[in-house]
């Protein structure tokens, strides 16, 4: 009963948040202290997930930079989306890491879905709807649900353990998750702007709070 009532509360507080669709978080210059915390409300801890987001920076020849951050209190890295200069992608789950090697254009509007279950160890990546080769991650492990969710910052503490020269410079949008992985036809849908209704992270019911520098601004891809 108290699980019914959450899902119910959940879709009923949809209504409240604001609408993203065809905007853009942007985060102008390199600071340590501007950032947007994601709200949601988990039921059960996460055995599998997807996410799916845009970006757009400069900064891919320049330096390493955090695209998506979650954090539980006891596992700083419970889920890290990463560019490393030099390297590629860095998918992290659960403190451990995997990377994915990228010959795309990382200055251009760039669009990218991250998927992982437990039950198999399986990570997945996306760049711009072409995957890249699976990957094994922490086969059997089980992610905290009481999450800080951070656009624009890497965590290395819950909320905070900010370093300015891993932030975000650049625009984030489109930020979608679910609690299970998306078959590669649900994958191209979203890539092509197709809508899967998200329910763990859903930009066009979305539950933030802007911190510092971020502006909301109309998209550019």
């Amino acid at each position: 009963m108290a699980m019914l009532l959450l899902r119910f509360l959940k879709l009923f507080s949809q209504d409240k948040y604001p609408n993203l669709h065809k905007k853009a978080f942007v985060f102008p210059k390199e600071t340590e202290n501007s950032y947007v915390s994601l709200k949601t409300q988990l039921e059960t801890p996460l055995k599998a997930f997807t996410v799916c987001l845009y970006f757009y920076t400069e900064l891919a020849q320049t330096r390493s930079y955090s695209i998506f951050s979650y954090a539980t209190r006891q596992q700083p890295n419970e889920i890290l989306i990463f560019w490393s200069k030099g390297k590629g992608y860095t998918f992290g789950v659960h403190g451990k890491q995997v990377s994915f090697q990228s010959f795309e254009n990382t200055q251009a509007p760039t669009h990218i879905c991250a998927s992982w279950e437990s039950t198999s160890g399986i990570a997945e990546l996306w760049v711009n709807g072409k995957p890249r080769v699976r990957k094994s991650l922490e086969k059997g492990a089980s992610l905290g649900k009481e999450a800080s969710i951070i656009l624009g910052q890497e965590q290395d503490a819950f909320a905070g353990g900010f370093d300015r020269n891993q932030c975000l410079v650049g625009d984030i949008g489109d930020v979608n998750m679910w609690d299970f992985v998306l078959s590669p036809e649900e994958i191209n849908t979203v890539y092509v702007g197709g809508n899967l209704s998200p329910n763990v992270l859903n930009w066009k019911a979305l539950n933030y709070e802007a911190k510092g520098e971020v502006f909301v601004k109309p998209q550019l891809w």
